[in-house]
C-alpha cells in the first residue's frame, strides 16, 4: 500500500509577535486545512493586537538562502506570499521563484496593517508590479491595495471592483481576486477574475473586531487548495467558507486588546 502524497504549501512573508496575521496565521491555516506548511520569513515585526511596534526585513541573501533551502529539497505544491517590506526583498524573491514556474503562487500584495500600519515601502510598489505580479498565478489585493497599485480611488461596488481587477491582470497575473470586504451591504462578495470569466464569491457580513490576519489567511487557505490540487475557482470557493467560519467563531476567542484574530482552529477547538 503507497503512502498518500503530502500536500505541502510555502509562505514567504512577515512573522507577526502577536501570533494573528503573517507567517503565523499562515502556517495556522495551512495545517487546519490538512497541509503540511514550510515558511520562509521576510521580515520580523513587533507587533500585537493594537498595532505594529517595529518592523526589522531580513537581508535579501537570506530570504532567497531561506527559499533555495526549502524548494532545493522539498515538493512544495503552492507558494503564498505576504509582507515583503522592501523593493530589494521583492527583487530577491522574485528572482528565485524564476527557477520554479511550475508552483503555484498566491500573491497577497500586503501593503497595510488592519490596525493601518504600512508595512510596504512606498518605493516598493512598483517592483512589486514589475517583478512578481506577472508571475503570480494570482493577486488578492483588497479594495485599498487594488486602488495603490493602480494609483486609482478605492472601487465602491461590483462593477468599480471588475473594472480595476481586469486592469491588474492585464498587469501579467493569470488571476485576480478582488476582495470586496471593505464594501458597505450585508453581503461580504469577492470577485475572482480571469482572462475568461469574472465569478463572485459572496457570504453574509459578520460585525466583528476580530479581523486580524483575515488577508493572510484567505490567501493562505486558497494556497492550501492549491496545494491539494483542487481547480482555481474551487481553492477560492473553499478558502472564502473557511474564513467566514473562522471569523464567525473568532468571538470565542479573548486575545488582546485590540482587532483580535480570526479562529484558525474552529473546526478542533470550537
Amino acid at each position: 500500500m503507497s503512502t498518500p502524497i503530502t500536500p505541502i504549501a510555502l509562505t514567504i512573508a512577515g512573522s507577526d509577535s502577536g501570533g494573528g496575521a503573517g507567517i503565523q496565521a499562515d502556517l495556522k491555516a495551512f495545517s487546519a486545512l490538512g497541509v503540511f506548511g514550510c515558511s520562509v520569513i521576510s521580515s520580523l515585526t513587533a507587533q500585537n493586537t493594537l498595532g505594529v511596534q517595529g518592523v526589522y526585513p531580513i537581508p535579501p541573501a537570506f530570504v532567497q538562502q531561506q527559499i533555495h533551502s526549502v524548494l532545493s529539497d522539498i515538493n512544495v505544491g503552492a507558494i503564498k506570499t505576504g509582507m515583503l517590506a522592501t523593493a530589494d526583498i521583492i527583487a530577491a524573491v522574485a528572482e528565485s521563484l524564476q527557477a520554479y514556474p511550475g508552483i503555484p503562487f498566491v500573491l497577497d500584495p500586503v501593503m497595510v496593517a488592519t490596525s493601518g500600519d504600512r508595512l510596504l515601502a512606498e518605493d516598493a510598489i512598483e517592483t512589486l508590479i514589475r517583478q512578481l505580479i506577472p508571475v503570480a498565478t494570482l493577486i488578492t489585493p483588497n479594495l485599498h491595495e487594488a486602488a495603490a497599485l493602480l494609483n486609482e480611488s478605492v472601487a465602491t461596488d461590483l462593477s468599480g471592483m471588475q473594472v480595476q481587477g481586469e486592469k491588474l491582470l492585464a498587469l501579467g497575473a493569470k488571476a485576480v481576486l478582488m476582495k470586496g470586504g471593505h464594501t458597505d451591504g450585508e453581503q461580504a462578495s469577492d470577485l475572482l477574475i480571469t482572462l475568461d470569466s469574472a465569478e463572485v464569491f459572496s457570504a453574509p457580513r459578520l460585525h466583528t473586531k476580530n479581523t486580524h490576519g483575515t488577508g493572510c489567511t484567505l490567501a493562505s487557505a486558497i494556497a492550501a487548495g492549491l496545494a491539494k490540487q483542487l481547480p482555481l475557482k474551487e481553492a477560492v470557493q473553499q478558502a472564502k467558507e473557511y474564513l467566514h467560519n473562522a471569523l464567525s467563531h473568532s468571538e470565542k476567542l479573548q486575545i488582546g486588546q485590540g482587532s483580535g484574530p480570526v479562529h484558525h482552529f474552529y473546526k478542533f477547538h470550537p
